[in-house]
Parts: structure tokens; sequence; C-alpha cells
């Protein structure tokens, strides 16, 4: 898929240097085609990391996909400088008139709080709620995903006696939904989180779909196609290293996390990572892309009148 960026986002070279094909914004504007808008909330910490993780991701099909980061106006990101945010990022504000076929909400590192206690909730609400009338299809990752369960369905999350970090078993259970098309019996994905949704509370809406799940792990893609919500209770778009990077980084604090279970080769922390997820993160996307988004959104999208 070519991916269109702003020239100089850094998150450009590493994907070139990947041999994943991005497009500049001057072949993009020579193209007779209408890309996909995909409008990215970067919650997690490390917005660059994240940034390549989700256009890789994104990169998987023959669509072109224009993609809009957008950042909350009430936090301030601690880790990503304002010079990063200021150039390549959008307020809502600045895009709340504009209508996109897809949009992505990541996780973010605020779980052992109650929603209403973060500092954005209000700011999330506004956009969660806009996005009912703005977004053809939301994709919702880990925290992002528990935060909009909670929003629309009005589902809790708990807390696990133990962070769960690692790469766990998943069993796919309808093969027949084109959002898991392609994808195996049986598939691993990263998951790194101290909170959970359960079963129990998902099924009291019988317009989610459970469509993968872990004895280890729990809930992790859970689908509402009425309304074009998808929900990943889990890190597919992880790289091979950002579980090591976690784990160390926990360590370095003086935590004693919990080795990430199937991970490393012989449980050796400072071993190579092995990475086993990766065609699960590539078709999800893929799928995503093309049956929620692609094939059912309106080619001219509108704007709000002024």
């Amino acid at each position: 898929m070519p991916i269109k960026v702003q020239n100089d986002l850094p998150a450009r070279a590493i994907l070139e240097s990947e041999n994943i094909f991005t497009m500049d914004e001057k072949r993009a504007m020579s193209q007779d085609i209408r890309p996909l808008q995909i409008l990215i909330l970067n919650l997690m910490p490390i917005k660059e990391d994240t940034e390549t993780q989700l256009l890789r991701a994104l990169s998987n099909t023959p669509l072109q996909v224009d993609c809009t980061f957008l950042m909350l106006s009430t936090h301030e990101s601690k880790n990503t400088s304002a010079s990063h945010l200021n150039k390549f990022y959008v307020t809502f504000a600045e895009i709340r008139r504009r209508k996109f076929d897809g949009m992505i909400i990541t996780g973010a590192p605020v779980e052992n709080l109650e929603y209403e206690e973060v500092n954005y909730w209000q700011e999330l609400s506004t956009i969660m709620e806009w996005t009912n009338t703005h977004v053809h299809s939301t994709l919702h990752i880990c925290w992002g995903a528990q935060a909009a369960l909670y929003y629309h369905y009005g589902i809790p999350k708990y807390p696990r006696e133990q962070k769960l970090s690692g790469v766990y078993r998943h069993k796919v259970l309808h093969h027949r939904l084109p959002l898991v098309r392609g994808l195996d019996d049986y598939v691993m994905v990263p998951h790194s989180r101290y909170t959970e949704v359960r079963r129990e509370d998902v099924e009291k809406h019988p317009e989610l779909n459970i469509l993968i799940e872990s004895d280890e792990a729990g809930l992790f893609l859970i689908l509402d196609e009425k309304n074009g919500r998808v929900f990943l209770q889990g890190h597919p778009e992880y790289d091979r290293m950002t579980l090591n990077n976690e784990y160390h980084r926990d360590l370095d604090r003086g935590l004693d996390p919990a080795l990430p279970c199937n991970y490393y080769e012989n449980n050796d922390p400072f071993s190579h990572p092995v990475l086993s997820w990766r065609n699960v993160a590539n078709t999800l996307y893929a799928n995503w892309l093309n049956y929620y988004v692609y094939q059912t959104t309106n080619y001219i999208l509108e704007t709000d009148a002024e």
C-alpha cells in the first residue's frame, strides 16, 4: 500500500529502509485517485515509535492512504517534542468539521486510573462521540478499545492481578467475517496491559461480536459491524523490540517486571526476541481498510458547513 506521508516525517525514512512503499505529497497529488482519509489519534507516550508501527501496519494493500495525526489539546506530551507535534499533528478544533473514511485510536499508559480520572477524558469522549457522525469506521487499540467499550456500551474494565505482558496464542472464532479472512485457526498476538474487559460483559450487547480470544490473555478482537467499530484489546502493531524495550525500561525503574511470555529465545531477556505476529497485524489492518473502510465508505467525503 502506498502510504501518503509528509515529506520529512521521521517515520518515512524508517519505512523506506524496510522497503515499504511510501509516497510523498507531490506524487500523491499527481495521481487521479482518491486516497482513503485515515485519522490517527496517537495517545501513546513515545509518539514517533507508534507512528512508525501504525504506518507499517497500514502498508499492505494496493490502496492509497492519507494519514492525519491528531493530538489532544487538553494533554501535554512529556515524551514527544512540541516541535514534532506542532509540525506533524493537528488538533480536534482544526479537523472537527471534516469527515474521514477511517480512524485509529491508540492505547495509552493510563489503565490504572478510572476513566473519569484521566485528565483528557472529556476531550476524548467528545472525539468518540464525534466519530459516530464523522468517521465511517473506527479501530481502537488496547486502552483505546477499553475506553471506547466503556463510552459506547458502558462495559467496565477490571484490574488484573499482575501485568499481562508477552505474545499469546489466540483462537479465531468466526472465519466467515471479512475482518478475520485469511487468518489461521490460531494466531499469536502481543499484549501489554494491567486491565481487561471480560466476555460476560461483552455478551450482554448483541451488536458486539467476539472474533478472537485467548485462554491466557482473554478477549482480543471485538467487532460492532453495524456501527463500524473494531476493538483490539492488544497490540498487533508492535514491532519486534517493543516489549523488550518496555521490559528493560521497567527493570531500570526498579519495578521487577515479569518476563514477557513466549517472546525471548530460551527466556533470555538479552536475546533477540522472536517475531511471531507480523502476518496477523498485516492481515487485520489490510482487512479493516479493505472490507470495512474502502468497500463501504462514500466516494465523496463531505465537510460540515461553517
